[in-house]
């Protein structure tokens, strides 16, 4: 392979004139087709298999006109202190929002609070359910704006006024882009500072924000025909910007160390490409293998975020082994720091990693025991973790959304902002409604549940919907057990009566959706690390290094967890990091780190340990060869790390409660897998292995093809000598 790739940038290096302008008429490409693509689908969030999404599906035969995911708002009227709702002025201001609720364009229905007895016990209280005609995110902005116009009417006459619900979460939300701003700002510091060129970084930059436009634009593009929405490619672009100038910035570390040997610029740009390019096509590998494999799960959501991001991170990978390369043919000498240019500093190049390496393999038992007791220590909250979906209660206090779900919560109790739906199908029953009423009745004496709402039938008159309400949070974990329960006991609670039910709704979807993916968890993880060990036992012809790899993944990825717990469960720097209550953790975020992360953490494996092979294969003893791969390595891959937390570190910024919890795992996940992982316990545990590190059976030696990541064969066969006049310096 590394001849292979060494061919590819030489060519591309040659002909850097047409491999740009091949890029650039991609990128027209895919503008034009991104801005000329139908709009972009609404979300469509489905959990097959799971009884919330089977009773949402008997929704939609028997109420055809329901809409099971419909948006919906809840705005809720608090009279001021020692008074009521119901007091006259009072109560007239109320209806008159509830008349103006009913007239917006998207409205399907509005619940008058006095009418259907949404009024608190002690009158401080009244809410109104609007109900519209499309999904959540097809409420417009106009439609919004009606809650608050609404809302406005009756704050007039002294009420406070709040709304939340789902119709609401399209409006809300930072300046579209300030992550991305943020990330990228701080990823051209790390480079300016890593690379001594402004060049130099805004190569590696520009090159991996094209190859992010690409993405982007083709997602775009394809979202309609493919069913892609825009919550879609929220991963493929912090993945896809964060792998871009990380492996740009490789090439281009790898070119300079060349430069810096003497060699002449087409020469060193075949060799970064044949050695670096090797390493970035493997890592690259490791990373689409991981977010591959969400198709596991089971949820086509997560298949489709984890598929989009596969592209986006080919993408990448084909940038850096094509554009770089040419780019460094138009700039060949400015991308060299200027003590290089001047011919002085190459000697100092790696102090910093020959000095750490050296520390290392003085002190392997104390360094590897130290870097797993600090892991492991930080892994131990991961086992209070707690899965679930929180709502609005998770929004800061800022927002009518948070404020309205605290009003709602003091009035009616904790229970009240995530009732349970049960859909009832009475179609074998003798007395529909009496069947349906029966099971009503037994669920509301259940323990747990504080009432029940009147049953509403179909027009064929077999099926009919109430809701239950529990006396716990959405999110509390007595609410989960209740659910549970009631499942359980369906043969009881239907006994007789020849009916049966389905429990739903948001809460019961938010519960099946954690289950199913704490299900997925343990063959998503076989089937990831053991097609990735697959890939590192033929990049290092070696069976303890690619385990090795796995097993500092796990360390890694656990002490992750374990900050999220501290941070988003028990509250620890909560205010600081914008976090204003503490609850579960979202759960689809576990599974994103795993995937993510052991992408990631395979690339520093690569990076990092190619070098030693490469040094190992050449000659050096086993503790000189992890010396020579730290002083070449250590550099770029603590720059790379830096680069990955910079990008993701931005997204904790973000007010969504997903990005937010995505952005700070993923940080801290990188901050434990490169700093304290690959460049302290993986030096230390080979040092201690010795030789043996790079023990391969026999029979797999002969099975396993040799692909020369360390660029044995370059070396072996040295690039041809550049003819005079070829315009290559």
């Amino acid at each position: 392979m590394a001849a292979t790739l060494a061919r590819l940038g030489r060519w591309c290096f040659r002909r850097r004139g047409l491999v740009v302008l091949g890029w650039l008429v991609i990128l027209a490409g895919v503008i034009v087709g991104g801005l000329s693509a139908p709009s972009v689908p609404d979300d469509d969030f489905s959990v097959p298999g799971v009884e919330s999404q089977q009773a949402f599906d008997v929704l939609r035969e028997r109420f055809p006109g329901i809409t099971a995911d419909a948006g919906g708002a809840t705005v809720v009227f608090v009279a001021p202190a020692g008074g009521q709702v119901t007091a006259a002025p009072h109560r007239e201001a109320v209806e008159a929002a509830v008349r103006r609720l009913a007239g917006g364009g998207q409205v399907a229905m509005v619940s008058d609070p006095f009418e259907g007895g949404a009024v608190s016990g002690d009158g401080s209280a009244a809410y109104a359910s609007v109900t519209y005609t499309v999904g959540a995110a097809g409420v417009s902005d106009a439609s919004r704006a009606e809650i608050a116009a609404a809302a406005g009417t009756a704050r007039q006459a002294g009420l406070t006024v709040e709304a939340g619900g789902s119709a609401l979460e399209g409006g809300g939300g930072g300046p579209a882009g300030t992550a991305e701003l943020i990330a990228v700002a701080l990823a051209a510091v790390v480079l300016v500072v890593t690379l001594g060129s402004l060049i130099a970084a805004g190569l590696s930059l520009l090159t991996a924000l094209l190859g992010v436009a690409v993405s982007m634009l083709s997602i775009l593009a394809l979202s309609d025909a493919l069913g892609l929405s825009a919550t879609t490619g929220t991963l493929a672009l912090m993945l896809g910007l964060a792998v871009g100038i990380d492996y740009a910035l490789f090439v281009v570390s790898r070119y300079r160390e060349e430069r810096a040997r003497g060699l002449p610029a087409v020469e060193a740009v075949s060799l970064a490409a044949g050695t670096a390019g090797s390493a970035v096509a493997f890592a690259g590998l490791t990373v689409v293998i991981a977010l591959a494999g969400l198709t596991v799960v089971g949820i086509p959501m997560l298949t489709k975020m984890g598929l989009t991001a596969v592209a986006a991170v080919v993408v990448a990978v084909l940038i850096a082994l094509t554009l770089v390369p040419a780019v460094l043919g138009f700039a060949p000498e400015k991308v060299l720091s200027r003590a290089a240019r001047r011919g002085s500093g190459s000697t100092r190049t790696g102090a910093g990693g020959t000095r750490w390496a050296r520390f290392v393999l003085r002190r392997p038992v104390a360094v590897l025991t130290l870097g797993v007791v600090l892991l492991g220590a930080l892994a131990v909250p991961a086992l209070g973790l707690r899965l679930g979906m929180p709502g609005d209660e998770a929004k800061p206090t800022s927002t009518t959304e948070r404020r309205a779900y605290d009003a709602l919560a003091k009035a009616f109790g904790p229970g009240f902002n995530g009732p349970l739906m049960f859909v009832v199908d009475a179609k074998g029953a003798a007395d529909p409604q009496a069947a349906v009423e029966a099971i009503a009745g037994r669920v509301a004496g259940t323990a747990g549940v504080v009432s029940v709402s009147p049953p509403h039938f179909n027009d064929a008159g077999d099926t009919a919907i109430f809701d239950a309400v529990p006396s716990t949070s959405p999110t509390d974990a007595a609410t989960m057990e209740l659910v549970r329960d009631l499942r359980a006991a369906r043969s009881r609670l239907a006994a007789g009566t020849g009916a049966t039910f389905q429990v739903t709704g948001t809460t019961a979807v938010n519960i099946d959706l954690a289950g199913k993916i704490q299900g997925a968890l343990l063959p998503y993880l076989a089937t990831v690390v053991g097609l990735a060990v697959l890939v590192l036992l033929v990049v290092f012809r070696s069976v303890l290094v690619p385990v090795k790899a796995a097993l500092g993944f796990l360390l890694s990825v656990l002490a992750a967890l374990g900050v999220l717990v501290i941070v988003f469960q028990k509250g620890f720097a909560a205010d600081l990091l914008g976090v204003s209550q503490t609850g579960p953790i979202m759960s689809a975020v576990p599974i994103f780190l795993i995937g993510i992360v052991f992408g990631l953490a395979m690339d520093y494996e690569v990076f990092l340990v190619s070098r030693m092979r490469e040094a190992y294969v050449h000659g050096e003893a086993p503790r000189q060869a992890i010396e020579s791969g730290v002083r070449h390595s250590a550099r770029v891959v603590v720059a790379a790390a830096l680069i990955m937390m910079a990008v993701f570190g931005g997204f904790i910024s973000e007010q969504d409660q997903f990005i937010k919890m995505i952005g700070l795992s993923l940080a801290s996940a990188v901050l434990f897998d490169a700093f304290v992982v690959r460049m302290a316990i993986v030096p230390a545990a080979l040092a201690l292995l010795g030789h043996r590190a790079w023990w391969l059976p026999r029979p797999l030696d002969r099975v396993l093809p040799r692909v020369d990541v360390e660029g044995g064969h370059l070396d072996r066969n040295p690039v041809a000598p550049v003819p005079v006049g070829s315009g290559e310096r």
